[in-house]
């Protein structure tokens, strides 16, 4: 949970300090407790620490372990959170968060623009299960008005900015919604972070983290985390998590909180590179659209600017001739690295209809806006001449 002496602190400090617990060895980096379990100096003691319910002991680590607690309360002073759940990646927090709250009967209301293995989830692993969800327009109030309208509607669920087409939401204005449909709006926070966006600050109820991209960055280990009151995270999610077992290991949480020291960092100088890049494809033949929210064309350029600190590290551009153009540009790059993953140091591309959307209906790329001439980039920390350069190989620049 988050330290109250923590609130005040800037973010670049909690990135660094937050949450540390130091052992009696009083060690300066965070200890790493590579345990499955931990003892009791008596069958009392034992007993007590089993039935606690708030997490507040160390019983077992696939619900409770120090460096884990550790990666917790950091993220949590980050994201401005009273509780944090580590889970094993992005997709188990989101599987945490539905399970913890969702029942058969319940109706999801989730934006079109996520991930695609977040609408394989909602769309069609939940549904065995007797939770529906609409999929809707992510800018579209009125959309997200109608679909509440269903009985028994308990969730919203939001990318913002949106995977791969960048789209942003009204945060306020969609919690609005929600909390008067009776549902909490759940926000996947992986492409902001908490450095250019606190969701809860804006009115969200949960924040989700792919922990595998930009709180890592550097690509090494998989992790995810679901944040919001001490209520829904240690009365909810924590008891899912404790008997199903979607654990964050202690081994990734350590190198998690290793990559938490240099968020701050990393984010400003890729975003920096990001809009830079932007704004040269955008001069490009051959390229339709520049997918941007840094740049003023982006439909929803004034609103990221009002409730984002920084337009982020990753984009998207459409290409003229369709997926042979997009491929043509992806081969030919000798930087850029071919994986479907991000937040790295290193930049990558790769072409979301065959990769992150492969296995999205072609009906639901289409609804989503998702072509074929689609390429997607993930800005490192790489010369951003050099990238552009790399770009221009495949572009015929």
């Amino acid at each position: 949970m988050r330290s109250e002496a923590e609130t005040d602190l800037e973010l670049s400090t909690l990135s660094v300090r937050a949450g540390q617990m130091r052992t009696e060895f009083r060690e300066h980096s965070e200890a790493m407790f590579l345990t499955s379990s931990f003892v009791f100096d008596s069958a009392e003691q034992a007993a007590e620490c089993f039935a606690a319910t708030g997490g507040e002991h160390f019983v077992y680590s696939r619900f409770t372990n120090p460096t884990v607690e550790m990666f917790q309360r950091r993220l949590a002073a980050l994201e401005g959170a009273e509780a944090c759940i580590a889970t094993a990646s992005g997709m188990s927090a989101i599987l945490s968060l539905a399970m913890s709250t969702l029942k058969s009967g319940d109706h999801v209301v989730c934006s079109n623009a996520v991930f695609g293995a977040t609408i394989q989830l909602f769309g069609t692993i939940l549904s065995r299960f007797g939770i529906s969800t609409t999929f809707v327009p992510l800018a579209d109030l009125a959309a997200w008005e109608a679909a509440a309208a269903k009985p028994g509607t308990r969730l919203f669920f939001v990318e913002t900015p949106s995977n791969p087409l960048l789209e942003v939401c009204d945060i306020p204005a969609l919690a609005a919604v929600a909390h008067k449909a009776g549902a909490l709006l759940a926000v996947d926070n992986c492409l902001c972070t908490p450095i250019l966006q606190r969701p809860l600050d804006l009115g969200a109820d949960i924040v989700i983290h792919s922990a595998t991209k930009y709180l890592d960055g550097q690509g090494r280990v998989l992790g995810g985390a679901v944040l919001g009151s001490k209520n829904l995270m240690l009365e909810g999610v924590l008891p899912f998590l404790r008997t199903a077992g979607p654990s964050m290991s202690p081994f990734n949480a350590w190198v998690v909180l290793k990559g938490l020291e240099t968020l701050e960092i990393r984010i400003q100088r890729q975003s920096e590179g990001a809009m830079l890049i932007a704004r040269w494809l955008e001069a490009q033949a051959g390229v339709k659209r520049v997918f941007y929210p840094g740049l003023e064309s982006h439909p929803q350029h004034a609103l990221a600017a009002r409730q984002q600190r920084g337009a982020g590290a990753v984009l998207s551009f459409e290409l003229d001739g369709g997926r042979d153009a997009a491929w043509r540009v992806i081969n030919g790059t000798r930087i850029f690295s071919i994986t479907a993953n991000l937040g790295d140091v290193k930049s990558t591309i790769t072409h979301p209809a065959t990769t992150t959307h492969g296995r999205v209906s072609p009906e639901a790329r289409a609804a989503s806006g998702i072509g074929d001439g689609l390429v997607r980039l993930a800005i490192g920390l790489e010369g951003v001449a050099d990238l552009r350069q790399d770009l221009a190989r495949g572009l015929g620049s």
